[in-house]
């Protein structure tokens, strides 16, 4: 747990960062590749983590789980998307990434009987 967590707050701070700065840029290549390295690390890393809230699937993957294969569709067809030349594609794959990796499944990790719940709302 402390691994994805350790890999997917950074992401949090730089995934914002690179919404409000120009793209194209050397600065905006170098944090999003860090980014997008991290943002592996966390999903790779969230799949050895059992689902303890809702229904499991082979006793072991939750619902969460799914935004964990997003990610790791995500990365790599939008690091394609950008390399050829499609940066409309690569935008909508970063913006649904952010929304849905860090937004959606973050807002998940706050629900009652999680860990987070326990950390932040006792």
């Amino acid at each position: 747990m402390y691994a994805h967590l350790i890999t997917v707050v950074p992401c949090i701070f730089l995934g914002a960062f690179l919404f409000f700065t120009t793209k194209g840029t050397k600065n905006h290549r170098g944090i999003g590749k860090i980014y997008m390295v991290l943002m592996l690390f966390t999903a790779i890393a969230s799949l050895f983590l059992p689902a303890q809230v809702g229904p499991q699937f082979l006793n072991h993957f939750g619902w969460i789980h799914l935004f964990s294969f997003l990610t790791l569709y995500s990365i790599p067809t939008a690091l394609w998307a950008v390399r050829n030349g499609k940066i409309k594609k690569h935008k909508t794959k970063m913006i649904l990434l952010y929304i849905g990796a860090i937004g959606i499944a973050g807002g998940f990790t706050l629900a009652p009987g999680r860990y987070l719940h326990g950390i932040f709302f006792g």
